[in-house]
Order: structure tokens, then C-alpha cells, then sequence
């Protein structure tokens, strides 16, 4: 059962763990990890970047964005429809290069370190009603010419207000935390904080910094996108009003150019949703902003399937905010 797990992480991950400062052979790692000595030996070089890849890994982060309710099925049409000969098994190969799967819910689609403690969605039934009641991260990838950068950010349900964000050229836990400890410092401590099952959140280094807080911990189902609906919906307008249009050369230019939106996100963009204020103003006002997780299952339909699935941690609800009078927008009113 350990020797599977292992075998479970990519090859470029288990290649990693094959060193000469070991006390093992080269030859007994390589036995334990599952890597060819003849990859270990060789020298690795740098691979040059594969233009018609990084195009489509473009394509399909844009479409992705539009239509975040894509799978791989509706992509390889959509990629078809251009003129690309490609097929599902491809789009879910570099799908999961990116992150992505389709807001319906389905068998395997978010892989979560094995070792790592998932926690329960919280917010089913929820009303949100208050500044830093909840707060949610998540990352999502944006393309320059030569390849990916990652962003992360934490946003306020309430306000949708922005709280901080970081950068990074790598996919590990640590700009996450910076990210996550940035927000505590300058807004203080909320109630519940929610995050995908991704292992960037499941790490200890993360969910640390949440119990050192007094912070409860929620987490989505998997596959289900709308349970972390507002900061996909950032990532949406992030895209489109910024990155997109501006089309970034380099990293540093990124980071300037996200610095400024940031800013008009918070400050200056009004918000449909928020009777037309901005996250700033709901925020620091207290009033104009919310938010109501949905339970769309009777109690019936949540017994039956709760029994076919078995999974404590599978996400009913969607996140919804709530109109000025307290009723809820529909769903299109929130991606307007």
C-alpha cells in the first residue's frame, strides 16, 4: 500500500527524491521510487518550451474562464471547432496541468496529497451577514509568453473585498501562507475559512496558520467549483478586464499591472451584486454586502446521496449572494 501511494506522485516528483547524499544506492532508490537509473544518470536539460502546447494551454484557460462549467468533452469540441486535432485524453492531460475540471461534480476530479487532512464544507445553509465572518482562497494560473505564473488571493465573502494576494513562479505552499498571513495582520481573524482540497491547502504549513488563529476550516467538495464561487468569479474579471487585455511579456510586469488592478477591484470597480458599491465600501460600512449557501437537496435527496456516495466531505450547496433585500440573485446576475 506505501509502495502505491508513492508510485502515485508524478515522475518528476519521485525523480526528486533520488540523491547521492543518500545512504541508499542510486540503484535502491530508483528500486523504491520507480524511476529508470537511465533518467538519474543522464543529465537533465532544459527542455525548450513547446510552442503549439503553451497555445493550447492558452486556449483552453481562456475558454475555461468563459465557460467555467467545461469539462474535458466540451473543450476537445471547442479546440476541435478551431482546427486543433486533438483528443479528450490530451485536454485532460493539460486540464490538469492547469488545475482545471468542470463545475459538475464526478469521479476523480481533485487529486489531494494522501496524507493530508481534508476537512468538512462548513457553509451549507450558511448566511453570511458580516464582514470577516468567511474568508476563501484559491489559485488559478495566468499564461505569459513562455509559460505559466501562478496567483493566489483571499477574499472576503461579505464585501468581496480582495484581502491580499501573492505571485509565484512555483506551485508550492509558501506563497500561499505568505498570502494567508498577510490577510491576518492587516484585517484581523475571521470565523470560518474556506479553501478547495488542493495539497497548497491541506498542507500543515497552512492549515497551521488557520488552527494557531482559532479559525475553523472548511473545505469544497470535489469538483464542486461553485462552493468557492466569488473568488472564481474574481478570476473571471482578473482575466477579462486585466490580463487579457494588457497581455503581460514578463513577471515583474505582472506584478505591476495586477498591483494596479487590485487596487480599482477594491476602490473603484462597482459591484452589481453589492448594489453597485465597491468591496471597500461594503467592507468598511458593514452593510450592502452577504452571501447564502444554497442546499439545493431536500432532505430525502441528501439521505439517498450521502448513501451512494459515502464521502462526509462532498459538497451539496452553492454560494449565492444575497440581494439588497435579502433574497438571492440567480446565478447569471452573479456572473454578469
Amino acid at each position: 500500500m506505501a509502495q502505491k501511494k508513492v508510485w502515485d506522485q508524478p515522475i518528476a516528483v519521485r525523480k526528486q527524491w533520488v540523491g547521492t547524499i543518500e545512504p541508499l544506492t542510486l540503484t535502491r532508490q530508483c528500486e523504491l521510487t520507480g524511476v529508470a537509473r537511465s533518467t538519474v544518470y543522464v543529465p537533465q536539460l532544459a527542455a525548450e518550451p513547446d510552442e503549439q502546447e503553451l497555445l493550447l494551454l492558452a486556449l483552453i484557460d481562456a475558454e475555461y474562464t468563459r465557460h467555467p462549467f467545461y469539462g474535458s468533452r466540451k473543450i476537445k469540441q471547442y479546440l476541435r471547432g478551431l482546427g486543433h486535432k486533438i483528443n479528450r485524453k490530451r485536454v485532460q492531460r493539460l486540464m490538469g496541468i492547469l488545475g482545471l475540471a468542470g463545475m459538475a461534480p464526478g469521479p476523480n476530479t481533485s487529486r489531494r496529497h494522501p496524507q493530508h487532512k481534508v476537512y468538512p464544507y462548513l457553509l451549507r445553509g450558511v448566511l453570511v451577514t458580516r464582514p470577516n465572518q468567511v474568508w476563501s482562497t484559491d489559485i488559478t494560473y495566468i499564461r505569459l509568453p513562455r509559460g505559466f505564473v501562478y496567483l493566489v488571493a483571499v477574499i472576503d465573502w461579505y464585501s468581496r473585498k480582495v484581502l491580499s494576494w501573492r505571485l509565484s513562479n512555483t506551485l508550492d505552499s509558501g506563497f500561499c501562507v505568505d498570502c494567508l498571513e498577510q490577510a491576518l495582520q492587516v484585517y484581523g481573524v475571521p470565523e470560518i475559512f474556506n479553501t478547495d482540497q488542493g495539497c497548497q491547502f491541506t498542507s500543515e504549513a497552512f492549515t497551521g496558520v488557520l488552527k494557531a488563529n482559532g479559525i475553523a476550516i472548511s473545505m469544497d467538495g470535489r469538483g464542486r467549483a461553485l462552493d468557492n464561487i466569488f473568488v472564481e468569479r474574481l478570476w473571471r474579471s482578473v482575466k477579462h478586464e486585466d490580463v487579457y487585455l494588457k497581455g503581460y511579456a514578463t513577471m515583474s510586469d505582472l506584478l505591476l499591472g495586477l498591483t494596479e488592478y487590485f487596487v480599482f477591484y477594491n476602490t473603484e470597480r462597482m459591484h452589481q451584486s453589492l448594489g453597485y458599491d465597491t468591496p471597500d465600501q461594503v467592507y468598511l460600512a458593514a452593510n450592502g454586502g452577504g452571501a447564502r449557501i444554497v442546499d439545493k437537496y431536500s432532505e430525502t435527496q441528501k439521505t439517498h446521496l450521502k448513501i451512494a456516495t459515502n464521502k462526509e466531505t462532498e459538497s451539496q450547496g452553492s454560494a449565492v449572494p444575497l440581494h439588497v433585500k435579502g433574497y438571492p440573485l440567480k446565478l447569471d446576475a452573479l456572473l454578469s
